[in-house]
């Protein structure tokens, strides 16, 4: 055995020999930043109005945040391999600690979307790093739970999130009423920065130069296709959304030619595309960038409708996701009875189920009272719990340790360019019916898109050994 082999054995040794520590801090940060994908959603109305901020602005504030954590995921977890995974979360989880200051203290809507591409950069620095920090500290059937509790903490974080935000501005401590969802992350960060240093082991992967370009590439790429479908729409469609949309898989596809050379030139990619030549990983990767263009939408328009169009208060509006929170939850507890009975089609029948719930909401969208929409909602709650329990362990199961910052990387991008994109796409539909229509017409229309889009996974699931 050579010396580095040696090292690295020795050093899978130490790591093996921690508890369950680093799983309980590395989830704080993730709880975290999933949990602020979906808890602005309870507050855009709050926003909307305190800031007087229009539809694309608003949009932002959640396709902007999805944006940059998407695109900023792989050099993130890229990062992580050549600085240290442990460094990177904690610089990350400060950076996020800040960022969530600024959007709670946001004077103006500009502000508050600046902020919140910032806080997004700040979560894709650090979110990667906790997969791979589980798959280097964890194997074997601990790797499997640890991947599982990170799907139900992902899954919690978003349908939790909105009880929990309408709770924070119905009690408006200190007159801090939207802004206390961003502030109560300030206390939770502190405590996980105390405790990193003690508790996560430091790991590295493959170490090399960083692509710079395939970053700029990837980076332009994305914010070309997100950007215009978040903007356009307000802005009647200009000739520059339309070239922007154009521009984004040219620059996309420039950057897998790129990366390819790269790793042929014998320079570390920031994607190591080898990872595709494994199909759970390929075919995995590309059903959850389709699943993910579903909750995170789902929750965006569901806030909207219930707070804009039937005039409920925050906390009320959070009180009925909590119907979602029932599913999910109870999905969490049969998931793995259900994975061992199904396998891989567990996936599918959670899509087809959340496509189920979609379009119950859609039929009662114009109902007079909000208790005809729970079933939609907790049956469209146990679908996505059946999808993202066992999601990332069925995708990442094979992946090499070595490649296991990039793997991560690259399946949470893949998750965040599928959300922000959702977000963009539906915001997009939504806010275009209301032009010509009712918000039960919008909100009707959205879960119909979404229930179609959910087939998309359904089939892919089929292609997964």
């Amino acid at each position: 055995m050579s010396t580095m082999q040696s090292r690295a054995a020795i050093a899978q040794e130490r790591l093996a020999e921690y508890g369950w520590g680093p799983l309980f801090v590395v989830l704080a940060g993730t709880f975290m930043t999933f949990l602020d994908f979906f808890i602005v959603n309870v507050a855009l109305p709050s926003i909307q109005r305190d800031l007087h901020a229009g539809p694309a602005a608003v949009q932002l504030v959640v396709a902007g945040y999805g944006l940059t954590f998407a695109a900023g995921m792989i050099t993130g977890g890229r990062l992580g391999d050549l600085y240290g995974r442990r460094r990177m979360f904690t610089i990350g989880l400060a950076l996020f600690t800040v960022t969530s200051a600024a959007c709670g203290l946001a004077p103006n809507a500009t502000f508050l979307v600046i902020a919140r591409v910032l806080q997004g950069g700040a979560g894709a620095m650090m979110t990667p790093q906790v997969l791979a920090i589980l798959g280097t500290v964890y194997t074997g059937e601990r790797r499997a739970k640890a991947f599982a509790i990170y799907g139900m903490v992902m899954g919690i974080a978003g349908v939790l999130g909105q009880l929990l935000g309408g709770l924070l501005i119905q009690a408006d401590i200190a007159g801090s009423s939207w802004r206390g969802i961003f502030l109560i992350n300030v206390p939770v960060g502190i405590a996980g920065l105390l405790l990193s240093g003690r508790v996560v082991p430091e790991s590295h992967g493959e170490r090399s130069q960083l692509d710079l370009a395939g970053t700029a590439l990837a980076t332009l790429g994305l914010a070309a296709i997100i950007l215009p479908l978040a903007e356009g729409e307000q802005h009647g469609w200009p000739l520059w959304t339309w070239l922007s949309l154009a521009a984004g898989p040219v620059l996309l596809g420039t950057f897998a030619v790129q990366q390819a050379r790269r790793k042929r030139a014998g320079r570390a990619p920031l994607v190591d595309l080898t990872l595709f030549r494994n199909r759970a990983f390929g075919v995995g990767s590309l059903a959850a960038l389709t699943y993910a263009l579903v909750p995170p939408s789902f929750f965006f328009v569901l806030a909207l409708y219930l707070q804009d169009g039937r005039r409920f208060s925050a906390l009320f509006s959070g009180v009925i996701f909590t119907a979602v929170g029932v599913g999910f939850l109870s999905a969490m507890l049969l998931t793995q009875a259900m994975t061992t009975r199904l396998g891989k089609q567990i996936l599918a029948q959670g899509a087809l189920v959340t496509a189920l719930g979609s379009v119950i909401m859609a039929v009662t969208s114009g109902t007079s009272s909000a208790g005809y929409l729970l079933p939609g909602l907790a049956i469209a709650g146990f679908g996505m719990g059946m999808v993202l329990v066992p999601l990332s362990a069925a995708v990442l199961h094979n992946v090499e340790p070595r490649q296991a910052s990039s793997g991560a990387g690259v399946l949470a991008t893949f998750q965040q360019v599928g959300g922000a994109l959702g977000v963009a796409v539906i915001g997009t539909v939504f806010f275009g019916a209301l032009h010509t229509g009712s918000f039960p017409h919008a909100f009707a229309l959205s879960m119909a898109l979404l229930a179609g889009l959910t087939g998309l996974t359904a089939a892919l699931v089929q292609l997964l050994p």
